[in-house]
């Protein structure tokens, strides 16, 4: 199967696993997603929510534009004991019918596509009357200090920054007097790895968009290099672990619950 973007390349479920995964079962209590609920997993990876919310007992379709990570989503549902349906689909053009689901989730992923207001109005129009949208989103601090020390060796993004979705100001915008009701509450989770070396390699193994800029890099080993200083001198920065002990990596994030207006 040919590689479709960026996020198909790596691991991704290694690469979730070591990083976001422990965030999946926070987002699905926050919008309290339970047994016969309908929910759709928007930008899903490998089910980091999408799994978590079968668990619950809700009947979820993950859907996302990467399907080569797909095999690993359903390994991993399997494993768990859970059905999860998978579609392929653009965060911002939903193949679904209007109203289609009681609760409508992404974590960490619909706030990559570029178009945000369509990752918006889509996410808002196949929720049911009187049910959730709920997001797990990066704020712009860390995440902005990350893909600054990519971004030199990086194609120019599509779009605003994926991090403004942690925004109060870019949510109202997105959201507003759209939805009923509105609660952004903010938390924090932490990445870990045997040191800043450890992390540095983690990204450059399993996380998709960073092995594609080393792939594109291939015939400038001198630029790799200064690509690999660079990671490693963030790694070493951003690093709040205790001396002698693993790198700690602190991640801030929102959670968004939206409550769409009733019939």
């Amino acid at each position: 199967m040919p590689v479709t973007t960026p996020w198909a390349l790596g691991d991704y479920h290694a690469f979730a696993q070591a990083t976001v995964w422990e965030v999946g079962p926070v987002l699905v209590k926050a919008c309290g997603i339970g047994p016969g609920d309908r929910v759709l997993d928007v930008a899903a990876g490998t089910g980091n929510t999408a799994i978590r919310a079968a668990e619950a007992g809700a009947k979820v379709v993950a859907s996302d534009i990467t399907p080569e990570n797909f095999e690993a989503g359903r390994h991993e549902a399997a494993r768990r004991g859970v059905e999860v349906a998978w579609v392929e689909a653009d965060a911002q053009n939903l193949p679904f019918d209007d109203d289609s689901f009681d609760a409508v989730t992404s974590s960490f992923g619909a706030i990559f596509a570029p178009d945000h207001r369509a990752v918006a109005d889509e996410m808002l129009r196949v929720c049911r009357p009187g049910g959730t949208v709920g997001m797990a989103n990066f704020t712009p601090t860390q995440l902005g200090e990350f893909f600054g020390v990519l971004a030199p060796y990086a194609p120019p993004p599509e779009g605003p920054p994926p991090g403004l979705w942690g925004t109060e100001e870019h949510l109202g915008e997105l959201f507003g007097d759209r939805v009923a009701e509105l609660a952004i509450t903010p938390g924090t989770y932490v990445e870990r790895a045997d040191g800043p070396e450890a992390y540095r390699e983690l990204f450059k193994a399993t996380f998709g968009p960073v092995v594609a800029i080393y792939e594109a890099l291939a015939d400038d080993p001198a630029r790799r290099e200064r690509l690999d200083a660079d990671f490693l001198d963030f790694a070493r920065r951003a690093n709040r672990g205790a001396p002698g002990g693993p790198a700690e990596y602190p991640y801030d994030y929102v959670l968004v619950i939206a409550r769409a207006h009733p019939a």
